[in-house]
C-alpha cells in the first residue's frame, strides 16, 4: 500500500455535488492498494499512521500524533498512486490492484482505524471525487507499507 498524507486544518469529499465525508483538524490520506497487498499490509499502515507524531506541541516541535490530538482522518481511495509514467508520455495503472481486491484492502484500513477510536470519514470508492483542504504547515509524506 501507499498512502500520501497531508496534515489539514480541515477537509472535505465530494461526490457529484454531495459531501460524502468532512473532517476538522487530522489527515488526509490518499490510499493506493497494489495487487501484492493484503491485510497485513493495511494493519501496518493503520497502526502505523495514527501513531506518526507529526503535529506540534506547545514548543511548536513535532512531538505529537494524531492520538495525541484527537484528530481525524479523511481517507480517499486513489489508484493512480500507483501509476508508472517512466515510460512514454501516458501513465500505466498496471501495478494498481483491481478494483473488486482494493476495495477489500482498503475498508480493512478504515475499519481498523476506526477501531481505534478514530473519527474517518471516506469518498466513494472507484467514484469521481472533488477533495478540499487546507494543509497545514503544508506537512506532506508518503507512507508505504513496503521497504
Amino acid at each position: 500500500m501507499r498512502i500520501v498524507l497531508q496534515r489539514s486544518k480541515e477537509a472535505k469529499v465530494t461526490v457529484n455535488g454531495e459531501i460524502t465525508g468532512q473532517i476538522t483538524k487530522g489527515l488526509v490520506l490518499l490510499v493506493g492498494v497494489t495487487h501484492d497487498d493484503r491485510e497485513e499490509d493495511a494493519a501496518y499502515l493503520a497502526d502505523k499512521i495514527p501513531n506518526l507524531r507529526i503535529f506540534e506541541d506547545k514548543n511548536e516541535k513535532m512531538n505529537l500524533s494524531l492520538l495525541d490530538v484527537g484528530g481525524e482522518i479523511l481517507s480517499v481511495s486513489q489508484f493512480t498512486l500507483y501509476g508508472d509514467t517512466r515510460k512514454g508520455r501516458r501513465p500505466s495503472f498496471i501495478e494498481a490492484a483491481r478494483p473488486e481486491q482494493a476495495i477489500q484492502i482498503y475498508d480493512t484500513f478504515n475499519r481498523l482505524l476506526r477501531e481505534k477510536g478514530i473519527k474517518v470519514e471516506t469518498g466513494i470508492f472507484g467514484a469521481m471525487m472533488d477533495v478540499q483542504l487546507t494543509n497545514d504547515g503544508p506537512v506532506t509524506l508518503i507512507v508505504e507499507s513496503k521497504n
